[in-house]
């Protein structure tokens, strides 16, 4: 009876995470014969959808050469498979392990390091502010009694109100529920202002049905480092990631995928993003690194 007792404990406890181990996605998937990348709608140049359940981007080319030395370590071919995240959801589907990695438009952040792990950083984002072009709006200050829209689970907003710049701006906070839909609200009139990422500021424009009726403006309000997500405590994965990355750099195949994505016409409209790699961002190719954004407030 005792045995008995125990053996439904033991259950429980694992059944709660009590005894939870790291994810050996290695193992996982060569055991499964899949892999399975997080991927976003409408994360500007990084990551966006296609339609019919394709899926391209800076991000997304970046994982699939990731998978692609999985499928060596593994010693078979793996059937991708793309599962849409948002910025609500993608941290609690990399823990739970549905999502094996997540390409998206995620800052690395000390904060989330506490649940996840990053691979090295591609990408450094700008926080901007995107208004229409006959607005009148060029920086911080003009927002005062308007309307902002951001995403659902992003920290954009909160970046700007703590911007000591924006000290006295009162202004209304309005929610998209992914960056298209606060994109959308811009473009209808309901938000006077979409702040997030440049990148998907640009991205979003690039895609307008008028990109010339839209434009950034305004201070940068936070540089922050995006990366890759992968599961917490995983070495052997995050090493295979970080090692794909470096041979990335060290080769030019990234700078290169970074100029095919961001400065280059891209599907399906084949829009310009018109966004050249910033010093900060060569600086982290130069030095590869997985330091949170708290790092980079640092001066």
């Amino acid at each position: 009876m005792k045995k008995q007792l125990l053996a439904i404990a033991v259950t429980a406890l694992v059944a709660t995470g009590a005894f939870a181990q790291a994810t050996d996605t290695l193992a996982k998937v060569k055991a499964s014969g899949s892999v399975t990348m997080g991927v976003r709608d409408s994360s500007g140049a990084l990551s966006y959808t296609l339609g019919d359940g394709k899926y391209a981007g800076y991000h997304v080319e970046v994982c699939q050469r990731i998978i692609a030395n999985l499928e060596k370590a593994a010693g078979k071919s793996l059937t991708i498979k793309y599962q849409p995240v948002t910025s609500q959801n993608r941290v609690p589907l990399i823990q739970n392990g549905t999502v094996d990695l997540e390409c998206g438009s995620t800052t690395n952040n000390a904060t989330r390091q506490k649940d996840v792990s990053f691979a090295l950083t591609t990408f450094v984002e700008e926080i901007r502010i995107a208004v229409k072009a006959n607005s009148g709006i060029t920086s911080i200050a003009q927002l005062n009694g308007k309307t902002v829209a951001t995403t659902t689970g992003t920290t954009s907003v909160q970046t700007l109100r703590r911007n000591e710049r924006a000290t006295g701006v009162d202004f209304k906070e309005l929610l998209g529920k992914d960056h298209a839909d606060s994109f959308l609200l811009l473009e209808s009139g309901r938000a006077d202002a979409f702040v997030m990422d440049g990148s998907i500021l640009a991205g979003n424009i690039a895609n307008a049905k008028n990109p010339a009726d839209f434009k950034i403006v305004g201070e940068v309000l936070s540089v922050e480092p995006i990366a890759i997500m992968i599961h917490k405590d995983d070495a052997a994965f995050k090493k295979l990631a970080d090692d794909t990355i470096r041979d990335l750099i060290k080769t030019g195949e990234l700078a290169k995928m970074y100029d095919k994505w961001f400065m280059q016409p891209i599907p399906p409209k084949n829009a310009r993003v018109g966004l050249a790699a910033s010093d900060t961002l060569k600086a982290a190719w130069a030095n590869p690194n997985d330091k949170p954004m708290e790092d980079y407030a640092k001066k």
